[in-house]
């Protein structure tokens, strides 16, 4: 029997044989390509009509400045933020931009806030 360890990103748990897995901290990606896939997500989360009205009142963004809030890492953290907050999320994102399902967790981690500690 293999002992298996568990990771958790955001609420996706991945199970892999102890000793396989990096730390997560070298598996993160640059800040350019975290901030490239930020606005993947918000041009994704743009294209949800379900989704975007609950998106800018959680960020409190409003339709004529989210050009200009795009251009703020913090936003973007935002942005991986809400779409954090739900697995269906995450797997509807990713499934749409082929991605891994753990990119967006790494994502946010290099950008503003991303450090800091969940206490969920």
């Amino acid at each position: 029997m293999v002992k298996k360890s568990f990771r958790v990103f955001g609420a996706l748990a991945i199970a892999a044989p102890i000793g396989t897995m990096s730390p997560m901290k070298d598996d993160l990606p640059s800040r350019d390509a975290a901030e490239r896939t930020a606005l993947q997500a918000l041009g994704w989360l743009a294209g949800q009509p379900d989704l975007l009205p609950d998106f800018m009142a959680a960020t409190g963004a409003a339709p004529d400045s989210l050009r200009e809030a795009a251009a703020r890492p913090e936003f973007l953290g935002a942005v991986l933020d809400f779409l954090l907050a739900e697995d269906s999320r995450v797997i509807a994102f990713c499934d749409a931009a082929n991605l891994p399902y753990t990119l967006p967790m790494r994502v946010r981690a290099v950008l503003p806030g991303g450090d800091l500690p969940h206490w969920t």
